[in-house]
């Protein structure tokens, strides 16, 4: 079974969110807890992450909003494939943009490196957190596809999608999309990777 892993960004994801709205109606879909939603470090997110998927199974979705684009960008260095089936990243923000919150650190600058499983980068023509040229070049880079939806902001609750259903239609074409074969991403070791999985209680990193 196909497992999703949900990664809000700053601040996390409020019930009216979309993340929020999918989490409450799938059980196959669970938010990835950062113990520091406000002022995190990016090595710490990342190293949550990999703690996470550590007990998720061997076939995972991931659905990024915001600054989890740049977590998933980050992580995915030196990552090897064979997890991680695809990931929806949707509003990627751009740390390196002076309306990144400075509090968040770590996240600047952002890895610009093929990813290692097919994505799609979801953006909006109107969002404060990066501009529409920003958000294509993030495509390009990590070579995922790229889907724009108009103005709908930072695609957040205050975007007024509800359910957002075309969201789930894209997160159900990377369901279906064959796997890639497990290869070393640039060949090296994630740099946040540690050697030994640390002990976190399951129901403590999952929401």
């Amino acid at each position: 079974m196909t497992r999703t892993l949900l990664l809000p960004g700053l601040y996390n994801s409020d019930p009216g969110h979309w993340q929020s709205r999918w989490e409450a109606g799938d059980e196959t879909m669970k938010r990835v807890i950062q113990d520091d939603w406000e002022t995190p470090h990016c090595a710490d997110w990342v190293a949550r992450l990999d703690q996470t998927l550590a007990y998720a199974g061997p076939d995972i979705l991931l659905v990024a909003h915001s600054a989890g684009c740049a977590l998933v960008a980050h992580w995915a260095v030196g990552c090897q494939q064979g997890q991680i089936r695809g990931a929806l990243l949707v509003a990627p923000s751009d740390p390196e943009a002076p309306s990144f919150p400075g509090d968040a650190t770590g996240f600047a600058p952002i890895p610009l490196l093929r990813l290692p499983f097919p994505s799609i980068v979801v953006a909006s023509s109107n969002d404060p957190y990066v501009t529409l040229s920003r958000a294509q070049t993030f495509a390009t880079a990590w070579g995922s596809e790229f889907v724009m939806i108009g103005e709908a902001g930072h695609i957040n609750s205050a975007s007024g999608l509800g359910d957002w259903v075309e969201g789930l239609a894209l997160l159900n074409t990377l369901r279906k999309t064959p796997r890639r074969k497990s290869q070393p991403n640039h060949g090296q070791k994630n740099k946040y990777q540690k050697e030994e999985v640390m002990g976190a209680p399951l129901n403590r990193i999952l929401g």
